[in-house]
């Protein structure tokens, strides 16, 4: 009978290391090897999941097929391995305490004192059991947030050594990533860090395998036995992971090159077969070294925060890629935009606009009237989401003249309300995961461009969001030169429209960022970036034929 491999990585001394990209990219390595991988996330705090938290707090929320609200490192699972995550791969303690405290309601223990060792630590234990027992992999790699000797984290790990107990110490291995600053003032290296992180684990009982250094500088072989010596690991499995120069999918081929899957598989006895590295190199070459260059603007509400459209940003670099094209991404703060006095010059130099999904009524205004200068001055236009809403109130008040039409999110009292809130919405009063959320089916209408980039008559896509177009006004705004190209299947919800006579312009109510990958560049985000790409070619060629006339 087939043994599951169990891998569990921990970061020490500060957090956000990368303990999600090491982990995808580890995911990475196996997966071209040929092996089943699966990726999940275990996640220290108390809310049950992400989907109520600030984008300062978080970052983006990833939505999976089934629904989840998930950490924005499952995103990184999701494009780095061919995986379709669940509910089932994040998990934090406040879905652990609120198991338990219902389960001590029901009396399922038996008048017994619930106690965070064993109650809460066998619910923890139970969902690796569960994943495995239900999704088919040879290894399932587990990335546990937070820092060693946090407090929040302690139950995880208690029940990560537990674990091991019982599923043996030949059928787990512990990689843990840790800062190897550099002192400018003693012009070296310190391993102290690294040796008291790695003490918070061994004083639990935990020993890691692996010691994944994140440094500025090269850890030379001196550095390596020092952390060798003093933490009990083989000082070739001390690996050296610098930033990569570059772009994050640099990663894999960096680790690969410090053999960490070749000591992975030597130490959970995996075949050692080599990896089929020659489509990731391609990609990654097509994003370091592309022939062409095009210039996008991101007009959004949280646009100093990288993590906040994570997913878009990443989604771009693979359409660039799709498109041997460079995407040099403007990040525009849509409040600069409500009141600007030259909007033409904050978007001078721009091929393409795309406005992200969001909530409230910040920067609306202002997103409106990049939606206007995309619409009027033929630049390609993307909206996603909220995008798609800002499209339709835009259309609306300026073309179909219906004067201070709007969205009822942002004003209740609009005379126009072209957007509204979903009828399902009406009566919710919780906000945790209560909106329309997951994968729906959306039917294309032929002939149009979405239709024509898909080359399917019905597609799947993920969702977020509770206000929707509002289909009263579906005849007016046709009738005006809006064009409905996906719709539900009962044609009851609009899901992508389109203008014709203009280079690009689609918006769509679901997330497309979402089923981007390195090997499958969107449909919609390539053939935005194309547009772009092209309005740049073609606006460098009319102004060499200008100047020749000259």
């Amino acid at each position: 009978m087939k043994k599951t491999k169990f891998i569990f990585v921990t970061g020490g001394v500060v957090s956000s290391l990368g303990k999600g990209l090491a982990a995808a990219s580890l995911g990475t390595l196996l997966e071209k090897r040929g092996h089943k991988v699966l990726l999940q996330k275990f996640d220290p705090y108390l809310n049950v999941d992400p989907g109520t938290m600030s984008p300062f707090q978080h970052g983006e929320v990833y939505v999976l097929d089934d629904g989840a609200e998930t950490d924005l490192d499952l995103g990184h699972y999701e494009r780095f391995t061919s995986g379709i995550l669940s509910k089932l791969n994040n998990l934090t303690s406040g879905q652990v305490y609120e198991t338990v405290i219902k389960k001590e309601r029901k009396g399922d223990y038996l008048g017994k004192t619930v106690q965070v060792i064993p109650h809460v630590t066998n619910e923890i234990k139970g969902r690796i059991y569960e994943v495995e027992s239900k999704m088919d992999a040879d290894v399932i790699i587990t990335e546990i947030g937070g820092t060693v000797g946090d407090i929040e984290g302690l139950p995880f790990l208690e029940a990560l050594r537990q674990f091991v107990q019982e599923v043996g110490p030949d059928n787990a291995l512990f990689i843990h990533v840790t800062l190897v600053p550099y002192i400018g003032a003693a012009g070296e290296l310190k391993t102290k860090p690294t040796q008291q992180s790695i003490a918070k684990l061994r004083e639990i009982g935990i020993q890691p395998q692996v010691v994944l250094c994140r440094s500025e500088f090269p850890v030379e072989d001196e550095v390596r036995e020092k952390i060798s010596m003093f933490c009990n690991v083989p000082s070739e499995a001390v690996i050296e992971c610098r930033d990569v120069p570059h772009s994050i999918y640099e990663l894999p081929l960096y680790l690969h090159e410090e053999k960490l899957d070749d000591i992975v598989c030597e130490r959970l006895n995996l075949p050692k077969k080599k990896p089929n590295l020659k489509a990731w190199q391609e990609f990654v070459w097509h994003v370091i070294d592309p022939s062409h260059e095009t210039r996008i603007a991101v007009v959004g509400k949280y646009i100093e925060l990288q993590d906040a459209y994570k997913s878009i940003y990443e989604a771009l670099t693979h359409a660039g890629a799709a498109n041997d094209c460079r995407v040099i991404v403007d990040r525009i703060d849509a409040e600069d935009l409500e009141n600007c006095d030259d909007i033409e010059e904050m978007l001078d130099g721009i091929d393409g606009l795309l406005i992200p999904g969001g909530f409230g009524d910040r920067g609306t205004e202002g997103k409106v009237n990049a939606a206007r200068f995309a619409r009027t001055r033929g630049i390609p236009y993307f909206g996603i989401c909220l995008g798609m809403q800002i499209a339709t109130i835009e259309f609306a008040r300026n073309v179909a003249n219906l004067e201070d039409a709007n969205s009822t999110e942002f004003d209740q009292g609009t005379p126009h309300p072209v957007i509204c809130l979903l009828d399902e919405q009406k009566s919710v009063t919780h906000k945790g995961a209560s909106m329309r959320l997951g994968t729906w089916v959306c039917d294309l209408k032929p002939e149009t461009k979405s239709f024509n980039l898909y080359k399917s008559s019905t597609i799947n896509e993920r969702h977020r969001h509770r206000f929707e177009f509002n289909s009263d006004y579906r005849g007016e705004l046709e009738r005006a030169g809006l064009i409905i190209a996906g719709t539900s299947p009962d044609g009851s919800l609009v899901e992508i429209i389109e203008l014709g006579n203009h280079p690009f312009y689609v918006a769509c109510q679901f997330h497309p960022e979402f089923l981007s990958k390195p090997n499958y560049s969107h449909p919609l985000f390539k053939g935005f970036v194309a547009a772009a790409l092209a309005r740049r070619i073609g606006v460098a060629k009319h102004a060499e034929e200008k100047a020749s006339k000259k």
